[in-house]
């Protein structure tokens, strides 16, 4: 039995890049070796064990063989006889498919030489055998594109051959999620998005945001005029502000509305801010989005307008904006929609150090706003609706005091 370092550990080990999951292969070993050894299944079905102690994966040497039509998973030989040059000619990338031991590294398909040119470069043809493995490559792409990687000419045709097969649009709605949230955590997001547009994958995995490309919006206001070039800034400009996915897709699909304008229209998209929500609605439906993720994208897609008008709008009206973004059931809702509606005034040709004063000013606005509670007006003898009446009254109130002295 021989036990190799594998994956993601042994290439970003080389990279210097931080990594916390380690996996193993175990070649010349049966499931009863691995069994009496102390180690326990994964499962019933795929040859993947658990460390007793560090609680590590370690998986049999195996061969997979892509069975049935279209993507209908994989037929899985696991056997003693299965070399390790074998099991690492099924992974996606040469850079993924080094292993290492005390003797040192087992590199058989290049990987070293594709890591130190910094490509992303597939092993063999079985690559075209999962089609999940073409976002995999676009979220490599944006995790290490601010290293200098990128997809080797040769593997974005293969990819794009792959997404022509129709094969993508037989992926289970919840691995595709999954890449598309994975790569919202990556430090290049909009990479991600690229290199599916690149090989004609987006259209497939995300038609509403792949038909922002081409539609033009006004000049003025947008330098870069093509709606998908903003959009791809908008996210570039949420992942220098914040970390989170949800707020990361919510700058994503902010202007999804402008997909659906009559190209009559163009470049004016009047109302796109209520007319996305069908879009993502259908997105989310489609591919399984979790409300948390949908819900604040659907509040920077109706509201990202007024934010940025923030400075301009009556006390009653800024009232109104807190209330229906939920700022005071959670302050972080405010934050978080804050922070997207920054990355989409940041999001513009010229526009990306400019400052965007409609935060302080709003976070100013829900400090006066917040402090006015139920007590006091229990404490009047007031009960019921005439509490909420007298709450909504007195914030109106402060905000126009506040506007005052503010001079705005």
């Amino acid at each position: 039995m021989d036990i190799y370092l594998v994956g993601g550990a042994v290439r970003d080990r080389l990279l210097g890049y931080p990594f916390k999951d380690r996996d193993y292969v175990v070649v010349g070993a049966t499931v009863d070796d691995m069994l009496q050894q102390g180690f326990s299944p994964v499962g019933k079905d795929f040859p993947v064990f658990i460390h007793p102690q560090s609680k590590a994966e370690y998986a049999l040497a195996r061969t997979e063989r892509k069975s049935g039509v279209g993507y209908k998973g994989f037929e899985i030989f696991a056997s003693p006889d299965v070399t390790l040059k074998e099991d690492l000619r099924r992974r996606d990338l040469t850079i993924n498919a080094m292993a290492q031991n005390d003797e040192g590294l087992i590199d058989p398909y290049g990987g070293m030489a594709d890591l130190e040119a910094k490509i992303l470069r597939h092993v063999s043809p079985h690559f075209t055998e999962d089609p999940l493995r073409v976002l995999r490559v676009a979220r490599f792409a944006a995790r290490y594109a601010h290293l200098g990687f990128s997809v080797a000419p040769e593997t974005i045709e293969l990819m794009r051959t792959m997404a022509s097969s129709g094969e993508l649009l037989e992926l289970k709605a919840e691995r595709v999620w999954q890449e598309i949230a994975r790569s919202l955590g990556e430090r290049s997001p909009e990479v991600f998005f690229d290199i599916l547009r690149q090989c004609g994958a987006l259209a497939a995995v995300l038609p509403e945001l792949d038909a922002l490309f081409g539609v033009p919006q006004p000049e003025k206001h947008h330098p870069e005029i093509d709606t998908g070039v903003h959009t791809m800034m908008v996210l570039h400009q949420a992942a220098l502000l914040s970390t989170s996915p949800r707020v990361r897709f919510a700058a994503l699909t902010h202007d999804l509305g402008k997909g659906l304008t009559p190209r009559e229209y163009w470049p004016s998209h009047h109302g796109h801010e209520t007319k996305g929500l069908i879009a993502l609605k259908e997105l989310q439906r489609r591919l399984r989005v979790p409300n948390e993720f949908a819900d604040l994208a659907a509040k920077v897609m109706e509201y990202h307008s007024h934010c940025h008008r923030a400075l301009e709008l009556k006390a009653s009206t800024l009232l109104k904006l807190l209330e229906s973004i939920g700022a005071f059931r959670q302050q972080q809702k405010l934050d978080d929609f804050l922070l997207a509606c920054e990355a989409d005034s940041r999001g513009r040709l010229g526009f990306e150090t400019k400052a965007y004063p409609q935060v302080a000013w709003l976070k100013k606005v829900f400090c006066v706003a917040s402090a006015v509670n139920a007590e006091e007006f229990v404490a009047q003898g007031l009960s019921g609706r005439a509490i909420g009446e007298a709450i909504h009254a007195k914030r109106i109130h402060l905000i126009q005091h506040l506007k005052k002295e503010m001079a705005l």
